[in-house]
């Protein structure tokens, strides 16, 4: 029974705040002079309208549902990292240098080569989080943080510099990895290949954290960190090792950005994924079979930016509002947990 009632509450809670945070958006909206139901109507109708926009929603979500495993995964250590975005751009930059010197290869090799690379860049960079949280104290919040600004000084400079393609002048960018690098679609539909990769990386990290000895271990460091000493734990190469998964995610969402969207790497790598991959990471509890639902949720959100946009003369930046209320109110709903009446335990 109290299993049931656990379950209802990492339900209802979530569910409960996602509903507060409509009605202040509503409030929002209605200071705008737009009707809150019709802005709700289309925001649905161009998020899950349609089968077209299904595909728009589900190319959103794809890189999603890898930037949050970025924030998810180290949580399950007591660890709240916000470095997504660097992963993303390390990754995407490294996969697309990566494609430009392996220019003349199969291209199946090409594409592996780059995902490879693009993950290992990406877990290096969370990794540096988990490093210095583990052995110098330093907040890993703030230094994965602050690591998103180098890394998107890092791409400046690179893509104005060293690896810039001359042709590239309005936007600096790196040369293009060439249309037989670039990921195809998936069969039947507009949605690209990164979505598959999305949809595989949780459930195996879902797998391997709800079902094996390594996500047990986690589990037991993330909860008492003495404990997991005690019992013979080695809490660094957890740290290092969950860190470097969780980034690995975010360096192949980069990865999927170059090969199946932009072609090459460029400013457009910083385009907030990571940012909103939190937001994602929290709603779903941390929990990587959740990330799905939650991320499909908000690409269709960020989906309907357009539309609201063309038909409510509302700035792009709209959904951005709506997506900072939902954090704020789940971020307040964390202090809900076991305290209200009906979901509470009942002592044996």
């Amino acid at each position: 029974m109290n299993t049931l009632r656990n379950s209802l509450e990492y339900i209802l809670i979530p569910l409960g705040a996602i509903l507060a945070s409509m009605v202040l958006f509503g409030v929002f909206v209605l200071m705008t002079g737009n009707d809150p139901f019709e802005v709700y109507y289309n925001i649905y109708r161009a998020a899950f309208g349609s089968w077209f926009s299904w595909q728009k929603t589900l190319i959103r979500a794809a890189p999603l549902m890898l930037t949050a495993l970025c924030v998810a995964l180290p949580a399950r250590l007591g660890l709240v990292v916000i470095g997504g975005e660097g992963a993303v751009v390390m990754g995407g930059l490294a996969a697309a240098v990566t494609g430009v010197w392996l220019q003349g290869s199969p291209p199946l090799v090409a594409m592996v080569m780059m995902a490879v690379v693009g993950m290992l860049f990406g877990g290096s960079w969370i990794a540096i989080s988990g490093g210095l949280k583990h052995w110098r104290g330093v907040n890993e919040t703030i230094s994965s943080l602050l690591l998103n600004y180098i890394a998107i000084a890092l791409l400046n400079h690179f893509v104005n510099g060293p690896f810039r393609d001359p042709a590239s002048l309005n936007k600096p960018s790196t040369h293009p990895i060439g249309e037989l690098f670039m990921l195809g679609n998936l069969p039947g539909m507009r949605v690209h290949v990164g979505l598959a990769f999305g949809v595989i990386f949780c459930l195996v990290t879902w797998f391997v954290m709800y079902h094996t000895v390594f996500g047990f271990s986690v589990k037991v460091s993330g909860g008492n960190l003495r404990t997991a000493r005690l019992s013979g734990l080695s809490v660094g190469r957890l740290v290092l090792l969950t860190c470097f998964i969780g980034g690995s995610a975010g360096g192949l969402a980069g990865m999927v950005e170059v090969a199946a969207v932009h072609g090459n790497a460029s400013s457009s790598l910083n385009s907030g994924y990571g940012y909103t991959g939190i937001l994602v990471a929290f709603i779903a509890r941390h929990n990587p079979f959740a990330v799905l639902p939650i991320a499909i949720l908000l690409g269709g959100i960020g989906a309907s930016g357009g539309l609201l946009q063309r038909i409510h003369d509302l700035p792009d930046a709209t959904v951005l509002v709506m997506q900072g209320l939902i954090f704020l109110v789940i971020l307040f709903s964390e202090t809900l947990y076991g305290k209200i009446p009906f979901l509470k335990p009942k002592a044996a």
